[in-house]
């Protein structure tokens, strides 16, 4: 089986959420506990992502523009600025129930920065990535996120089960 390359990673990962945001959308207001659960999986699959992106992907990019490309660094940093705003709103949905009148506000906006985070990515970011990185060193951060969202979701998974 081919290895995943670090891109086509993150596009699944981005998939997933925008699945998981349609499903909370779609939720009746009374559906609370439904809509905890789905919330607490975007914000685990959130911080995953931008766990791998911050410590792999983002790190192979900055290192490649030291020398010119400074339109790939200026994207580098503002996903480094949207991640952040994304952690607060990750970390104040945590410790909210889904009852409060304020969750699904908050979600919904969480829910708006993903989605302008994933088209500045997957339009601009990503194709001007593929043109400083190549496709062997693609497929080995590929395998380097891959290891530890492996060892997160295990870790997730693990502590839902207690």
């Amino acid at each position: 089986m081919k290895q995943q390359d670090a891109i086509a990673l993150l596009k699944a990962d981005h998939k997933k959420v925008k699945g998981l945001f349609a499903e909370a959308e779609e939720l009746s207001d009374r559906a609370t506990t439904q809509l905890k659960r789905l919330g607490d999986q975007i914000c685990m699959e959130l911080q995953v992502h931008t766990e791998i992106e911050e410590t792999v992907f983002y790190p192979a990019v900055k290192e490649r523009t030291q020398r010119g490309h400074k339109e790939e660094r200026s994207m580098v940093l503002e996903a480094y600025e949207e991640h952040a705003l994304a952690k607060t709103l990750v970390e104040e949905l945590q410790n909210l129930e889904a009852t409060e009148e304020t969750y699904k506000p908050k979600l919904k906006t969480l829910q708006e920065l993903i989605e302008h985070h994933v088209k500045e990515e997957e339009r601009e970011f990503f194709p001007a990535t593929r043109e400083i990185i190549d496709e062997e060193q693609m497929v080995e951060l590929g395998r380097q996120m891959m290891e530890i969202k492996q060892q997160r979701m295990g870790a997730e998974t693990e502590e839902a089960e207690v």
